[in-house]
């Protein structure tokens, strides 16, 4: 789609009420930045997987029946989900924030992600899947142990020593 029609597009959605009007080109343009996948914490827990040795999928989509699936993580051998969640998007307890503007679009929208990931964890444990859940904030060496400590139960403290390291 051409540049022009997206802010065709773009201005016929806020004029119907579908979405807030970007506050400013700036605030725009950070929304648009925003990443679905490979986002800084993802790509760093996954590099220091990869140099444990550990190997992996990122961004595989898995079909559940009616609910699709894409974790940022999946190890498809020992049905392993893992998710990097952001804090605003995933409303973290400690981080997350109920938003000051544009209430009306926001408050639904990050309740239905929660909704969703509720959904989400439920279709894959059915399924016989094990779902880690890590907050963007937590430090690498923690979100790598967490990781580690389902894919590789028997060697968990030795992993985290070389996690450290």
């Amino acid at each position: 789609m051409g540049e022009s029609k997206r802010v065709q597009a773009r201005k016929q959605a806020h004029e119907r009420g579908l979405y807030p009007a970007p506050l400013n080109e700036g605030r725009s343009r950070n929304m648009q930045a925003n990443r679905r996948s490979n986002t800084k914490p993802e790509v760093a827990l996954r590099s220091a997987l990869h140099q444990m040795g550990l190997r992996y999928r990122k961004d595989f989509r898995l079909d559940l029946g009616e609910v699709k699936v894409r974790p940022d993580i999946v190890f498809t051998a020992k049905k392993i989900a893992v998710f990097v969640d952001g804090c605003f998007w995933h409303v973290c307890p400690e981080h997350g924030r109920q938003p000051t503007s544009n209430e009306w679009y926001w408050a639904p929208k990050l309740r239905r992600n929660m909704e969703r990931d509720q959904r989400v964890n439920s279709a894959l444990e059915a399924a016989g899947w094990r779902v880690v859940r890590l907050w963007e904030h937590e430090g690498l060496t923690t979100a790598v142990a967490a990781v580690v400590a389902v894919v590789n139960p028997d060697t968990e403290h030795a992993s985290e020593s070389s996690a450290t390291s």
